[in-house]
């Protein structure tokens, strides 16, 4: 393959040693070419337009501008970039978000060396590469009964409540406050008729409403 017809892949990744294993990984593998890498979009935006990467792979946490929130900055920057997520998290409101914001792929930061090839690869055949327990979240999200009670952000938080997450963990998480928190677990009880945690999520599998 010639070098000008190589896939040209930049990372904004703020961890230092991962953004550079993956440029490392990327710029090792034929075909592919290591357009630029940033710790933050704030330092990326500078650059981009310049760098003109085919592909851009992005964390979600990052100092600043969130990845999620900087999606739309990068489209209206590079129309054409195909934007994969790599990140550790993987909750339902950040998936969609990534995804509604125009991200074309979301995989999570456990994936193979080999898999974060293919799915540069196969993202530039206009596919939607996704780790399998981050598309299986999609399809069930899909499969639930559609007559729930919940709210998206409700349904996300009994479902990390169900996993055993506390209510500071989840806030975390979801970049909310604890207090935004204890209000969604008040008004699902209340839409549940339900007066505990055990009592809340087992009427909501029962309705397949999680």
């Amino acid at each position: 393959m010639s070098r000008d017809l190589d896939i040209r892949v930049a990372i904004i990744e703020d961890d230092e040693t991962i953004r550079e294993g993956y440029a490392y990984l990327i710029g090792q593998a034929d075909g592919y070419k290591i357009a630029g890498t940033y710790p933050s979009f704030e330092e990326a935006a500078k650059k981009l337009v310049h760098d003109d990467p085919d592909v851009l792979l992005l964390d979600v946490e990052l100092p600043g501008i969130s990845g999620i929130d900087a999606i739309p900055k990068i489209k209206k920057l590079l129309p054409d970039t195909h934007i994969l997520i790599l990140t550790v998290y993987e909750q339902e409101l950040l998936i969609f978000r990534a995804l509604g914001n125009g991200a074309a792929g979301y995989l999570t930061k456990n994936t193979p060396p080999d898999k974060i090839i293919s799915a540069i690869h196969e993202v530039m055949e206009g596919g939607g590469p996704m780790s399998a327990h981050i598309a299986r979240m999609v399809i069930h999200s899909f499969q639930r009964n559609e007559q729930s009670p919940l709210t998206r952000r409700e349904t996300e938080i009994l479902e990390q409540i169900a996993t055993g997450k506390s209510r500071k963990r989840i806030a975390q998480e979801l970049y909310i406050d604890l207090e935004t928190v204890k209000s969604h677990i008040k008004n699902i009880y209340h839409k549940l008729n339900v007066h505990s945690k055990a009592d809340a999520i087992k009427t909501a599998k029962d309705n397949k409403f999680i």
